[in-house]
């Protein structure tokens, strides 16, 4: 959880800050549903959170796709900026002329 945070931190554009959000969401709901199902043992209840899971395996990863593609086609276009390059400033940048 804490490597996703850091990701959602350092990553540069929204496309890229989608990848640590849907992994934090997928594995917190694992989490959550792991503590239910050891906390019911094995029962009915537990068999339902597991189909629960299942289903939370396969929604989240469509869900951060449809997200990124609305965000697509409503113009935002991403950096293409990598995390090793600093971020252009636009104060006291100076640009090197060529004769």
């Amino acid at each position: 959880m804490i490597t996703g945070a850091v990701g959602l931190v350092r990553m540069p554009d929204f496309y890229t800050r989608l990848h640590p959000a849907g992994m934090i969401d997928t594995f917190g709901a694992w989490l959550m549903l792991a503590g239910m199902c050891v906390q019911a043992g094995f029962t009915l209840v537990t068999v339902k959170l597991i189909i629960i899971g299942l289903f939370l395996f396969f929604t989240s990863p469509t869900a951060s796709h449809i997200v990124a593609n609305a965000a697509l086609v409503s113009g935002m276009k991403p950096t293409g900026r990598r995390l090793d390059t600093p971020e252009p400033s636009s104060a006291g940048a100076h640009r090197e002329t060529r004769p």
